[in-house]
């Protein structure tokens, strides 16, 4: 992929999800998250927690969410330096499994582990 390019999209248990693989999509999520709030999932392959806060989410989303937010997915084992980019730019500390969403460059929401819920955080997209 090109620094700066669109990400790859794969769809899974109806979720939209654009690969985040490139540091130079930061720049581009903060450019979407001006219009509209995105959402980061870092996952661990290698984690189960992860795998199952996943699976959460994935199952509880709907086509309507997708109009909500724009959702982003970081296998951090394969770029963990995407995973500190992001730590540094948004201000969060590291987690695996971790969900942030991002509006206007900022991060106004972050859940990890088991705490990651789809409801919460679409509740904050309305609400923040």
């Amino acid at each position: 992929m090109l620094a700066g390019s669109r990400a790859a999209i794969h769809y899974y248990c109806g979720m939209k999800w654009n690969q985040l693989t490139d540091i130079a999509q930061l720049d581009i999520i903060d450019k979407e998250s001006a219009q509209g709030k995105v959402m980061i999932f870092k996952h661990s392959t290698r984690c189960s927690i992860s795998a199952t806060a996943l699976n959460r989410v994935e199952k509880a989303w709907t086509a309507e969410n997708d109009k909500l937010l724009t959702c982003y997915f970081l296998d951090l084992i394969a770029h963990r330096n995407i995973s500190n980019a992001i730590a540094d730019r948004y201000g969060v500390e590291h987690e695996s499994p971790q969900v942030l969403i991002i509006s206007k460059g900022k991060c106004i929401f972050s859940q990890t582990h088991l705490d990651i819920s789809a409801s919460e955080m679409l509740e904050a997209t309305h609400s923040l």
